[in-house]
């Protein structure tokens, strides 16, 4: 699809204001950090696009910064036109100065009065020249700078496909709800965090003392449950050919923000947690803790070329998350469905661009990418296949949503959501809540780390991979639902799911 045909399906947005400030943190980054190769061309030719981008991706603090950004070029062609006539001057004053000495000889002596004293003049407008250019040099690196700062923070396109809004598209259902399944809505149901502590399964109370709310014990079988469902999720995977890894939980602040991990505003909203240095190493580059997988595993390749031949390239990570939630826990968060702390499996894959992505910038839903036929749309489409075959397994009962524009983290073009059937959260929600996400994020992540591709021959342009990520199982929120819809009230216990029980010696159930 072209750029024209989506801005066709946007409304244009407009402004006169600009930015007062650079919306880009500052980090100590080392040597070896990645450099960013943003299109920016692409955006100061599309100002209105992308403003009316932020607005729909709710980041309506940025909705000026294209406009900025355009602002700026301006000004930057303005300084070059001057920094091309001091050169020109410069260089004519070069020439007049070596014809000066070659006329000169050895003869000083002999020359005249009015020579040293033109000779002097033209010295004195040289060394002016000298000066006016560092001036222009530098003024011309901060408006640079400050572009790639402004392009920096602008949220990625969003797909064609991504409802406009606030509401979600259902695409479909995954199992029977278990309610129709029981005549009269006779059965019993309870919430996770009363069926753990009935089982001796979680323990909230020693791990507030221990550690502070939103952190937990799984006991007993829970932890075993906990190992069972990596391993089923795992072996899902890598019956496709994804590859297994282990990748770190600590990465680099800037890896963070290169994944689109940053706040929408300015506010001071926090997503993940910084690691404090000692003061001895307050002057190198900063730590924080991974909110997913994703982020090391989109490290692993930054500052690389890739060769084409070897994509795709699927990864599945096994990790600890750490996310510093923002705001108060209520009854919507109580127990394991929103902690700080959790295991979580991840995929992660690399991908050819979109053979119609001709602009090389991060286009969105500009093109074909979400056709099935695309290298990426095919990645993205087994991500959804593995996420489906999992839930299906495990027996949960789950819906498919097409997620909207204001859902949509900085780095997704497209995402989709599957959500769970949580008993305990009939009055909230309807009783859904979100198990796994999968999420397209086109070039955003790969310009951000320098991960480029090797060109074909005759093939002079730097093109980038998209990149893919995609939750195949969260431990604790797929814990709590198997624990709320395999509660059995008059056995007081929790089935197993068939597809765990290898991983369980064979146990099919859980009871005191």
């Amino acid at each position: 699809m072209s750029v024209h045909s989506y801005r066709s399906c946007r409304k244009t947005f407009a402004t006169s204001s600009l930015p007062q400030s650079i919306l880009r943190r500052a980090y100590n980054r080392p040597p070896n950090a990645p450099k960013p190769i943003l299109d920016i061309k692409h955006i100061r030719q599309n100002p209105g696009l992308y403003a009316q981008n932020c607005v729909d991706r709710n980041y309506a603090a940025l909705k000026e910064s294209p406009w900025k950004i355009l602002d700026l070029h301006n000004r930057r062609q303005l300084v070059q036109k001057d920094a091309t006539q001091f050169r020109k001057r410069n260089n004519a004053l070069r020439r007049q100065l070596a014809k000066s000495a070659s006329m000169s000889g050895d003869a000083e002596g002999d020359i005249q009065h009015e020579g040293r004293t033109a000779k002097k003049a033209v010295l004195e407008e040289a060394r002016h020249m000298k000066e006016q250019l560092g001036v222009i040099d530098r003024q011309e690196k901060e408006l640079e700078q400050e572009m790639e700062g402004l392009a920096w923070a602008l949220p990625n396109l969003s797909s064609q496909q991504t409802p406009v809004g606030e509401e979600p598209a259902v695409m479909g259902y995954i199992n029977e709800h278990p309610e129709s399944l029981q005549g009269g809505g006779e059965r019993v149901w309870k919430s996770h965090v009363d069926i753990g502590s009935e089982l001796s399964l979680l323990d909230f109370t020693g791990a507030a003392t221990t550690s502070g709310w939103g952190w937990y014990y799984l006991m007993n079988e829970a932890a075993l449950l906990e190992q069972a469902l990596i391993q089923y999720a795992l072996s899902v995977a890598r019956k496709r050919g994804w590859i297994v890894v282990s990748p770190p939980s600590v990465v680099y602040s800037h890896m963070a923000a290169a994944c689109g991990f940053q706040p929408r505003d300015q506010s001071g909203e926090q997503q993940t947690y910084a690691l404090e240095q000692p003061e001895k190493d307050k002057a190198k580059p900063s730590h924080v803790l991974a909110a997913t997988a994703e982020i090391p595993l989109a490290g692993l390749k930054a500052n690389q070329i890739l060769d084409q031949s070897h994509l795709p390239l699927k990864m599945i990570g096994v990790s600890r998350c750490y996310r510093a939630e923002a705001g108060a826990r209520g009854v919507d968060t109580k127990g394991l469905y929103r902690v700080h702390e959790f295991t979580k499996v991840e995929m992660f894959a690399w991908t050819k661009p979109d053979p119609s992505d001709t602009s090389s910038t991060d286009s969105g839903g500009f093109s074909e990418q979400d056709s099935t036929t695309t290298p990426a749309a095919s990645v993205f489409t087994e991500m959804l296949e593995i996420q489906k075959e999992i839930l299906h397994g495990l027996g949960l009962h789950c819906r498919i949503l097409e997620m909207p524009t204001t859902d949509l983290g900085a780095s997704a073009t497209r995402k989709i959501d599957i959500e769970a059937w949580f008993p305990s959260r009939r009055e909230h929600d309807g009783g859904w809540g979100e198990l796994t996400s999968a999420s397209n994020c086109t070039d955003y992540q790969s310009r951000r780390l320098s991960t480029r591709l090797q060109a074909g021959k005759g093939q002079g342009q730097l093109s980038f991979p998209y990149t893919l990520n995609g939750t195949a199982l969260a431990v604790p929120r797929v814990l709590a639902a198997l624990l709320e819809n395999g509660w059995e009230e008059e056995q007081r216990q929790v089935a197993i799911p068939d597809v765990l029980r290898p991983w369980m010696d064979g146990m099919e159930c859980i009871q005191r």
